[in-house]
């Protein structure tokens, strides 16, 4: 068994283990796992030990590397997780299945354009800034039902849900209830919340898909600078 095989196998026995105690079937919780600076390889080895959804923060990294593997393995799911700039809405909506990172009007423009022009609708979450925290992106807790109300009577989007990333030193659960009640208060079905460190109390608060990427791939690789 290679170390990624044997990474995803720990990380799923926790998260069942997460479900046991939330009373929970393991399988409303849906496994991100977070490939973002990972070559190619990493990811096949992966989809070897039978992952098929992953995540990536760069629009260009994603359509380099995903469209050889989509063809190869075609239940693979690809989530777009990083900030998205607007000029990259098309190619976004063209590589990804799931788009993560709706936070703003004109990014909500910027993909109903592009999925009108694209015939093709990734699943929408929007990325709720649930710390308010002005160097994070999403959209801050006070405007979050207008923008979810405008995505869809003002741009025509269906959103399937809801994304957060709470502030690294807090507490994350109050964060992740937060999230759980604003999904219920819309009708929202998904909620992706919890990454490597906090996976397990964000399923005790109801996320459907967790976000996981160090505990799986390890550290990530990054270009020695120059």
């Amino acid at each position: 068994m290679s170390a990624i095989a044997a990474n995803l196998a720990a990380v799923k026995a926790r998260i069942a283990e997460a479900c046991r105690r939330a009373n929970r079937d393991p399988a409303s919780v849906t496994l991100v796992a977070v490939s973002k600076t990972h070559p190619a390889e990493a990811v096949e080895e992966a989809l070897a030990a039978g992952q098929t959804v992953f995540g990536e923060n760069r629009v260009q990294e994603a359509m380099a590397k995903f469209p050889p593997l989509r063809a190869a393995h075609p239940a693979l799911r690809l989530h777009l997780i990083g900030a998205l700039q607007t000029n990259k809405a098309r190619e976004a909506v063209r590589v990804a299945d799931v788009i993560e990172s709706l936070d703003r009007p004109k990014l909500a423009a910027a993909l109903a354009d592009a999925i009108r022009k694209e015939g093709r609708a990734p699943a929408l979450l929007v990325q709720v800034n649930t710390g308010d925290e002005p160097q994070k992106a999403g959209v801050p807790r006070a405007e979050a039902d207008a923008f979810l109300r405008a995505c869809r009577d003002e741009h025509g989007l269906t959103v399937a849900g809801l994304m957060c990333i709470p502030p690294v030193e807090a507490d994350p659960r109050p964060h992740f209830a937060y999230l759980a009640g604003l999904a219920a208060k819309h009708g929202l079905a998904t909620l992706s919340m919890g990454m490597s460190g906090d996976y397990e109390a964000a399923i005790a608060e109801g996320a459907t898909h967790v976000r996981v990427g160090t505990a799986i791939f390890g550290a990530r690789p990054y270009p020695a600078a120059t």
